[in-house]
């Protein structure tokens, strides 16, 4: 597959992003759809903290957009810190910012520095083995992981779309 096609979809999801990134306000980010609910909760030092369990439970808790937009960009930072060489960072040590702006500049960054190392990525280097998220040694490549970042990233997308909508529709 090609680097521009890749592109292109990110770019094309992304632009489907924004449609509902523009309209989140913050109290969107906290109202939770159902009893059983994935969240962020503050901490008394001000930091948020996501709800997590492993294994994840069957059938998992609906999330808030709050805990989706905390998956994408934990999932993305990791990603980026394995593209570019560094060490990745452990779930915990991702912090989510919290509701409203703050979230949408850190997902903005994200996408942003996603697309400084598309920049740098050659052909060659699309086809060397992926570093995440499949273990070594199962002969995928940077452009499995591409493409998984897209998948990703339209799931959550279209996550956070449905969510906000729903919002909207119960408002």
């Amino acid at each position: 597959m090609s680097l521009d096609i890749l592109r292109w979809q990110c770019d094309f999801t992304w632009s489907l992003a924004e449609l509902h990134l523009r309209e989140l306000t913050p109290e969107d980010f906290l109202w939770e759809p159902a009893p059983r609910c994935w969240t962020v909760r503050q901490e008394a030092d001000g930091s948020w903290v996501p709800d997590w369990e492993e294994p994840e439970p069957d059938p998992p808790p609906v999330p808030t957009i709050g805990w989706v937009s905390w998956h994408l960009g934990w999932w993305w930072t990791v990603t980026l810190d394995h593209l570019q060489g560094r060490e990745p960072r452990d779930r915990t040590a991702v912090t989510w910012p919290g509701p409203g702006a703050p979230t949408v500049a850190w997902l903005r960054a994200l996408r942003s520095e996603w697309g400084e190392v598309l920049d740098r990525l050659t052909a060659t280097d699309l086809d060397g083995p992926a570093p995440f998220p499949w273990p070594a040694g199962t002969g995928l490549t940077v452009a499995h992981t591409l493409a998984w970042v897209n998948g990703e990233l339209m799931k959550n997308v279209a996550e956070l779309g449905q969510l906000r909508l729903l919002r909207a529709a119960a408002a």
